[in-house]
This record gives C-alpha cells, structure tokens and sequence, in this order.
C-alpha cells in the first residue's frame, strides 16, 4: 500500500499563520492577589500556582473557597458525555480529571464478530462528524491486510470524500469553538455551509449523517452525474464564507481575550501526550500523515502544513481555518485531474459483482451470496494503517487468523488521545477557560468510548 512509504521529498511551502501582534491582546480579567494574567498561563503554571497557594495557606490569606466541581458528562461545553473532576481553589483549577466510557459502545469487540464489509457502517459511528473519512481510513487498513490497492480513479474519488469530511468536521468544530466562546454569528455561518454539504453527501451516497460509502476493495458506486457540478459550486461559496468567519473573530478582542495564551500546549508535551491532527501542529510540530506517509496518492497533490507558533487556543483555531483553505485548494485539484476508469480493485474472488450482473447472471449471483455470507477472503496476518482524519490519526490494527473475520481490531482514535493531555493542560486555568480549551482541542466522544 502507498501507507507504507516512508516520507516525501517534494518539498512544499509552509504557510506560516499570522497572529494579531502583543499589544492586540487586551486582558479583560485581573485575578487576585500576586497572580496576573500572564503568569497564570504561563508554561510552569501548576507548579507556581501551587506554591502561591502554599504561602497563601500558612499566611492565613485564603485565594478563594476550595471544592471539587463536576463539569459534565450533561453539559453543553464538553461537546459530548465527558465529565471532568475539577479541583478549584477560588476559581483557579489546581487538579483536573476527565472521566471518560459513558457511551459504553465496544466497537471492537464488535469488530470481530463481523465481516469486515459488516463493519463499515459501525465506522460512520467514531467521529460522526467525518463519516466518510473514517470509512476510508478502515477500508485502507483491511485492504492493507489484503495487498490490494486501488486504481487512480478509486483513489481521487477517496481523497474527495476525507476533504469533503474535514471541511464539514472543521465547520462545526470551529461553529461551536466560536460559540463557546460568545460568537454566535460564526455559528450560523459554519452550520448554513454544513448543510450544503450534507446536500451533496447525499447526492453521492444517498444518506446525509451515516453515509458508509466505502467498501472493501472501492466504493458502492462511482460519482453521480451533477456531483462535480456542485461540488465546484460549493467551494466558490465556501471560501468567501471562510473570510467572512475570519473577518468576524480573528482579530476579535473578546475572542482574543479567551483563547490568546490559554491552554499552552508546548512542543515536548504535544509529543509526550501523543497528541496528532490540529492539535499537535497549532504547537509547530509538522506532522501530517498525508506527507509523512502518503495514501491515496496524496503526494501528488500540492498544500501547505499550517503550524503554529504558541500552541494555546488561539493558534488551533488559526490551524483549523487555515486547514479549512488546503482542503479546498486539494478538492480543486482533484477536479481538475479526475480519471475514468474502474473504481474498484480488480479481484473478482473478494469484490462484489456490479448489481446488473447479479440480477441477469447466475454466476454473479452465486458469487455475491457467497461474498456476503462467508465474507472476504483475508490472509493471516498483521497490520496497522493509520490515516490523517479531522480530529488528528485515525489508526486500525488488524490481527487476522485467515478468514472474513477478523481475530482483533484496535482502533486509535485521536480524540482518545488528545483527551489525555488535560490534566496537564487545565492547572492553572480559571474555570472560564475550560470552555475555550476543551472547544479548541474539537474532540467528538463517539470515538473516544469506542
């Protein structure tokens, strides 16, 4: 598989996001006591907001009333069913724990007790809000495992459904990034270009939410006609759309209060946590599973790696919009250099016939009742494929024993992932800014409690 190759030697511009300069940023708080604005989200924070409140204690002045609050896991803010433990003293966060498995969904246990096509619908479940990409990203892992790869015409048709998911996921995490933070009118910006989108998954898989498109070896039918057409259509509209929302709350002063050197994620903690996708490279780390292992022919596309520079709230949402731009630049692309032929792979054991023939060919017939009670024919074996989703790797290993079943499926989701790094990120903070950063770290719990 293209999975497999190491790096990338076209060597594409990186266009570097623009901050609003220091003297933009207008505090709108003043804490108490000796601790200011910018020491409190300064790198070395807990460990000096701790020793305040020690000198605080033995001098008898208290900074504010102690208690453990719970924030979630029924909250608007913690975008989904996370609840999170918080340690207060005053307002300040010293001790953070987020408490993750509500959903209770055991999505790989599932796995292997179905076919590997089975399973493609149970994939539009991890992040909802990219279907489409995380079809794409299992049905790469299983046709690793097979030694399949797909022709020029399957592949483009699969690029344009991962960008078309990353714009939609992008849409509405920066939606209600914006609105977490008091921006209501990005909002409905973002949601009015989400549902013309929904338009056009629907016109190319005949459902708007849980598309399950992809198959195993392809996808269950090539582009409609009229697809292209408004697929064009929306990219004009969606690019002045995006300098709309820019011109709204980039160089906002309340937005800029709320996220500018809030939840500093440093390069060595970003690497430490695991963290990938927007939220790795708003810390300056360029690392894009796109580039760093193409799939899908990827490295014959031109975009840039927005990275940023200061890691905290402010620079993921530059990353997020500036992403926004490059998926659009990649679907244009697309477009233009789209080839005819074949969208499937062609194994005529492991791929199911085209409709037509099953409905007037006996052969074709006995062929696909075979193929959809038996499953494909996998070999034994291991692999592991991971792939650039909106929310950062999403990977699938695969421990297969032969058969159309697999043995063990693992499923590294990065909201899981990116999850982890609040008890290190939240000390520190004041209980306001738990908003701004869990809306800029744009993680979806459907995968996390897969």
């Amino acid at each position: 598989m293209s999975g497999d190759s190491p790096g990338n030697d076209l060597d594409f511009p990186k266009k570097p996001l623009a901050r609003p300069p220091t003297g933009f940023y207008f505090p709108s708080f003043h804490l108490p006591m000796s601790l200011s604005t910018q020491e409190i989200h300064s790198p070395d924070t807990p460990t000096r907001v701790r020793e305040q409140l020690d000198a605080l204690q033995e001098s008898g002045e208290l900074l504010g009333e102690k208690m453990t609050l719970n924030m979630g896991p029924s909250h608007p803010a913690t975008h989904g069913v996370l609840r999170l433990v918080l340690d207060l003293d005053g307002e300040v966060i010293t001790r953070a724990v987020p408490d993750v498995g509500y959903l209770h969904r055991g999505d790989e246990k599932i796995a292997e007790n179905m076919q590997y096509n089975q399973f493609v619908p149970y994939t539009d479940r991890l992040d909802y809000l990219a279907p489409l990409a995380n079809n794409v990203a299992y049905a790469l892992a299983v046709e690793k495992l097979m030694g399949w790869e797909l022709p020029p015409r399957g592949k483009a048709i699969r690029v344009i459904c991962c960008e078309m998911a990353r714009i939609s996921a992008h849409l509405l995490g920066l939606g209600c990034f914006a609105m977490d933070t008091g921006a209501m009118t990005v909002f409905l910006y973002t949601f009015t270009e989400r549902e013309k989108l929904y338009n056009l998954f629907e016109l190319l898989t005949g459902a708007r939410f849980t598309t399950s498109y992809t198959r195993i070896g392809g996808q269950i039918r090539d582009l409609p006609p009229g697809f292209l057409d408004g697929l064009n259509a929306f990219l004009a509209q969606i690019t002045e759309t995006v300098d709309e929302m820019e011109n709204l709350i980039t160089r906002n002063r309340i937005f800029v209060d709320r996220t500018r050197d809030i939840g500093v994620i440093s390069r060595e903690d970003a690497i430490a946590y695991g963290l990938s996708g927007p939220n790795l490279r708003a810390s300056g780390i360029e690392h894009d599973v796109r580039r760093i292992h193409p799939y899908l022919d990827y490295q014959n596309y031109e975009f840039d790696i927005p990275l940023g520079s200061a890691g905290d709230c402010y620079d993921r949402y530059l990353v997020r919009v500036e992403e926004l731009r490059q998926s659009i630049r990649i679907l244009r692309q697309v477009i233009d250099r789209l080839p005819d032929g074949p969208i499937n792979v062609a194994d005529q054991k492991n791929v199911a016939p085209e409709k037509r023939t099953v409905l007037t060919k006996m052969e074709e017939l006995i062929h696909h009742f075979i193929l959809h009670t038996e499953g494909v024919n996998a070999p034994a074996g291991e692999v592991y494929f991971g792939a650039e989703n909106p929310k950062g790797e999403l990977g699938f290993y695969i421990c297969s024993k032969g058969g159309g079943v697999p043995y063990r499926l693992k499923i590294r989701s990065p909201s899981f992932v990116n999850l982890s790094i609040l008890p290190k990120l939240l000390p520190g903070c004041l209980i306001s800014d738990v908003v701004a950063v869990l809306g800029s770290l744009d993680f979806v719990m459907g995968e996390s409690d897969r």
